[in-house]
């Protein structure tokens, strides 16, 4: 946690990236198990660095799994599990997921055309909601900016829930962020990267500093 902003790194393949994600001050580690992801692993590839990651909780994230794809994650041994989904998915699915890993532990990532909240049921399915920037044909990882204004109302008026906002940010645009949403909870993908699933040491070094400056103002 950097000056009571949480942190996750998401899309990590590779066991230098999360350790220097955790020298950063990441509260999160994020591994990306759906196959049409540029920054997609493998269970095996997972597996094989699992034992030396650093202590931090680990999300695992997912596009519409179903219930196995669902219990390989979960016997994995992954603390939070971060589902993103069609804004029309069928509510049984949903509630399905929240079955399977409980509310405390499930992530919901909608992906909402513009105009489009977030449906009231989903908030009492899960603790925690993320919102990323709407693409056509992309569940996130479009390393563009979201609906800032729409985030902002959405934490205001469902102070329950834990918001994570994410999309495109970035060291050059985190603080305003931050400044015009409120977040307490970001999360960081392509802006800290040299190429997708490579984070980029000093991207990241530089992440960590600009919401530290941030959240000092």
């Amino acid at each position: 946690m950097i000056e009571g902003i949480q942190i996750k790194v998401c899309g990590l393949t590779s066991l230098v990236d999360a350790e220097y994600a955790d020298m950063c001050g990441a509260d999160y580690l994020g591994f990306n198990f759906y196959a049409k992801s540029s920054r997609h692993i493998t269970f095996r590839h997972y597996a094989a660095m699992s034992g030396r990651l650093p202590e931090r909780r680990r999300v695992a994230v997912a596009v519409e799994p179903d219930a196995a794809e669902l219990r390989a994650m979960a016997d994995a041994g992954f603390d939070r599990f971060q589902i993103h989904f069609r804004h029309d998915f069928p509510i049984k699915k949903v509630e399905a997921w929240s079955q399977s890993v409980g509310p405390a532990k499930l992530w919901l990532a909608p992906k909402l055309p513009p105009g489009t909240d977030v449906a009231p049921r989903w908030l009492e399915l899960a603790k925690a909601v993320l919102l990323d920037t709407f693409d056509k044909s992309l569940f996130g990882g479009t390393g563009r900016t979201g609906d800032w204004p729409m985030f902002k109302r959405h934490r205001r008026d469902h102070k329950g829930t834990t918001w994570i906002l994410s999309g495109g940010l970035n060291a050059e645009n985190v603080g305003d962020a931050l400044d015009g949403t409120g977040a307490r909870f970001l999360d960081v993908n392509s802006g800290v990267e040299s190429a997708p699933g490579v984070k980029d040491h000093a991207k990241l070094e530089a992440f960590a500093a600009a919401v530290r400056r941030s959240a000092r103002r």
